[in-house]
């Protein structure tokens, strides 16, 4: 029995048999919209091409005067040579519940955690510095002979759980399988022990004619990592999401048609709390392409779909949550509506505040902020980067369309962030109605270098500053970004190198 995907978009009229149309640059002219409807179509093939079932599918102001955050450069993590191997691409990036650790994954499979440095809080002025703390592999290439299907190595997401002891806990899942690893530190060794000579060999117990009191005895500090659990054999299809409860025993894992709930102590079993994959596969109109449990209200999580909706569950009110208890939409304008509303309408990331009141969704075009107590409408709506609407389809073609940009909320709620191309940065303070470009570039690697703000121009009439839309790099993209929850210190990934700016004091 082989593996079936869905493969893409296609239109009757036009696509060939177990082929992928492409939009000609004549597209839709004169043509009903309704007859370029996107539809999915089931493939059956051996190996997967892809990493999904789809391929849609902090409140410190500066002297400035105005309350603007200058932001200026603190470190780049990674070498900055142009030659970067697939297996180096940062993959995701998560700070935990208190900043002091900021942990990366890759797709070559490792996990790189970082620690902030204790003197670069206490110096003037204070600092964001973060240094090496532990690396490990986490996942291994696998391969699944059943259905000839090739599970790559790749870190999907990372998320924390909150400290309760010594040790450090953080979930890392790939395409099928979630671990959590124990991050410990070890500076002290035991000797003087009765059956054992110091180097681990056994004595004879014939020579034993002491009793010693084993003593502990200082070392060079060790950080350990280790496998505590293993969640596998759960999704049919690529995780896409896990989020841990705020009751910190329960945390959900998304896939393209199905959502899981899991206890941290329980590794072979998990409940399954929605699933929308379709009696007939051939009438699957939409896949979950995020999901996020609420950070105050552990009944209640969110998940996004390929269709721009956003559904609200409540777990008191049914063991399956196929009924969702609050629907976030906003109508298409019917005047604007072209062939690839429907691609760019698909929502790549959801959100929801730290203070638990708002949510914050990210499509192709635009980051929406909506209220939980209002599903009409979003409260705000933020263009990312509107002048590559006129290039959507050599975005198409070359498949930049389909790149899944997260976001993330300042620890005040005050501001959000997001990605874009040509390692662009896009931040907007909800207060104030600003919005800022910023650049990460190996061009302003010097400490407390101020990033100074970048516009991309649409016409031929470019002014000093600015950059063509014609000139931007598509290659190089900024897909994962972390804000500080307690100050104003943001991670950025960029291909291989991880760049970490804090506001000017």
């Amino acid at each position: 029995m082989r593996h079936t995907e869905v493969v893409g978009l296609w239109r009757p009229t036009d696509a060939p048999p177990g082929g992928k149309t492409r939009v000609s640059r004549a597209t839709d002219q004169g043509a009903s919209h309704t007859s370029h409807a996107h539809k999915f179509v089931i493939k059956s093939t051996a190996m997967i091409r892809q990493s999904s079932l789809t391929r849609f599918i902090v409140n410190k102001k500066n002297n400035t005067g105005n309350g603007e955050i200058q932001w200026c450069f603190s470190q780049v993590k990674g070498t900055l040579e142009d030659d970067v191997t697939e297996a180096d691409l940062i993959s995701c990036v998560e700070f935990n519940h208190d900043g002091e650790l900021l942990a990366t994954g890759d797709k070559g499979g490792r996990v790189v955690i970082f620690q902030r440095d204790p003197m670069s809080k206490t110096c003037i002025p204070r600092r964001g510095d973060y240094t090496v703390y532990s690396t490990f592999q986490s996942h291994e290439p696998e391969f699944d002979y059943l259905k000839s299907l090739e599970i790559e190595e790749k870190i999907n997401k990372i998320r924390w759980l909150r400290r309760k002891n010594q040790a450090h806990f953080l979930l890392s899942t790939n395409d099928k399988t979630i671990k959590l690893w124990k991050v410990s530190e070890k500076d002290k060794k035991i000797e003087g022990y009765n059956t054992k000579e110091d180097s681990g060999i056994m004595r004879d117990p014939m020579n034993i004619t002491s009793l010693r009191v084993p003593v502990l005895k200082s070392m060079e500090l060790m950080v350990e990592a280790s496998p505590r659990r293993v969640f596998a054999n759960a999704h049919t299809y690529h995780i896409n999401s896990i989020s841990v409860n705020s009751d910190q025993e329960t945390y959900l894992s998304a896939d393209d048609l199905r959502i899981n709930l899991w206890n941290l102590e329980i590794t072979d079993q998990s409940f399954n709390i929605v699933d929308i994959k379709p009696t007939n596969m051939e009438e699957l109109t939409e896949v979950i392409t995020a999901a996020e449990f609420h950070p105050l209200e552990c009944n209640l999580f969110v998940y996004s779909s390929s269709k721009g909706t956003i559904r609200l569950c409540d777990m008191r009110s049914s063991a399956l949550c196929d009924k969702h208890a609050k629907l976030f939409e906003e109508q298409d304008d019917p005047t604007t509506r072209s062939f690839f509303s429907e691609i760019i309408s698909s929502i790549s990331d959801v959100k929801i505040s730290n203070s638990g009141r708002y949510m914050m969704s990210r499509d192709y075009m635009t980051i929406k902020v909506w209220d939980l107590h209002m599903e009409t409408k979003p409260i705000e709506t933020y263009p990312v980067h509107e002048y590559l609407r006129p290039k959507l389809c050599s975005l198409y073609e070359n498949d930049c369309i389909f790149d899944k940009f997260e976001c993330c909320w300042s620890g005040t709620d005050q501001y959000i962030m997001t990605g874009a191309y040509n390692n662009f940065f896009r931040m907007f303070d909800r207060a104030a109605k600003r919005d800022v470009t910023l650049e990460a570039s190996k061009e302003i690697a010097k400490p407390k270098t101020v990033l100074k703000p970048r516009k991309v121009c649409i016409g031929n009439k470019r002014k000093k500053d600015e950059i063509s839309v014609d000139c931007l790099d598509f290659n190089k993209k900024i897909l994962h970004t972390a804000w500080h929850p307690n100050e104003n210190i943001v991670a950025v990934a960029a291909t291989n190198n991880l760049y970490l700016f804090q506001d000017k004091l």
